[in-house]
């Protein structure tokens, strides 16, 4: 019955006006999302691929690197494409099918990252705090267990909030002040009662954004602890750069996502929410790359080999012809 109301109400397509207030800026940004999206589907592709190639780069630091690469290709792509088509023509509208996709895939992989992120943090843990445990520790089923269960936590949140949220009725209801389907605003559209949503909404943001960053700083605050007992200068300014990465890719996501998400849904700051949602979903995952690209040196001495092996094989083959 509440399946027949949802669907009876439903638009065929919705409507996101994103930046259409600002005409002149629309093509200004088209190009800055274009260039991220690029960069960032390079940066990300080339830590899953120097990951799984290089044996050096076989260490679970690195496997739940190459897991966050690929969820930051996975949520931009869900985004960025729709992104870009409304902002380079006049139409700007998405099909409701095409929202609903673009919905579960994003808060999937949103909450998978939430959880993997502290995941990584233990990870950091383990390797400073406890480093003749650590391959006991962090042995690859281990691994690989924490992995899924971070996949499979995101996907039951998405599961459980976003059908809530795509089965309210919205009356005819279709134009989203924003660039994106986002739950406060398909809440706001609804013509019914949002309250068992919007607690949904907060139980969901306390489990997959407030528990995993308690974790997080109570795991960084053991390595800073165990950090500062380190008598040469020299062991403790290796062991801050083994986490400084991580340490900024968590300042930039949960900055950002903190803000966005722990908003009440009937918010009226949509301008600002719009803004901090592009840096959020566009330059965020950008940045990512660039950290564990530009500032690890193992990553980049990997690129180096693999660079070197492709050039003398390259040269190899020319000799040989």
């Amino acid at each position: 019955m509440v399946m027949e109301i949802a669907n009876a109400s439903s638009p065929e397509v919705f409507i996101l006006l994103g930046f259409s207030s600002r005409p002149s800026l629309e093509t200004i940004l088209f190009v800055l999302v274009l260039g991220f999206y690029v960069v960032s589907l390079l940066g990300n592709g080339t830590i899953i691929l120097v990951s799984c190639v290089d044996v050096h780069l076989h260490t679970p630091m690195y496997f739940f690197l190459a897991n966050l690469s690929f969820l930051d290709i996975g949520f931009t792509t869900s985004i960025i494409p729709q992104l870009l088509v409304n902002l380079w023509g006049p139409q700007k509208t998405i099909s409701y099918g095409g929202c609903m996709v673009q919905f579960y895939i994003s808060h999937w992989l949103g909450a998978t990252e939430c959880v993997l992120l502290a995941v990584m943090s233990y990870d950091r843990y383990a390797a400073i705090c406890r480093p003749l445990h650590y391959t006991v520790t962090m042995h690859p089923r281990l691994c690989l267990s924490l992995a899924f269960i971070s996949c499979l936590g995101g996907l039951i949140n998405s599961m459980v909030g976003s059908t809530l949220t795509m089965l309210l009725p919205l009356c005819g209801n279709n134009r989203m002040d924003h660039f994106l389907c986002e739950m406060p605003l398909i809440m706001q559209l609804a013509c019914v009662d949002t309250s068992l949503n919007e607690v949904e909404m907060y139980v969901a943001s306390f489990i997959f954004v407030v528990l995993p960053l308690g974790l997080i700083l109570v795991s960084y605050g053991h390595i800073t602890r165990a950090v500062l007992k380190i008598r040469s200068a020299e062991g403790r300014r290796k062991a801050f750069n083994t986490c400084s990465s991580h340490v900024a890719v968590v300042a930039l996501f949960y900055g950002s996502i903190i803000f966005m998400y722990l908003q009440p849904a009937k918010s009226n700051s949509h301008e600002r929410g719009k803004f901090l949602a592009l840096f959020y979903t566009v330059v965020t995952p950008m940045l990512n790359s660039l950290i564990y690209t530009l500032r690890n040196r193992d990553v980049k001495k990997a690129l180096r080999r693999l660079v070197l092996e492709k050039s003398c094989g390259f040269a190899g083959t020319r000799g040989h012809i």
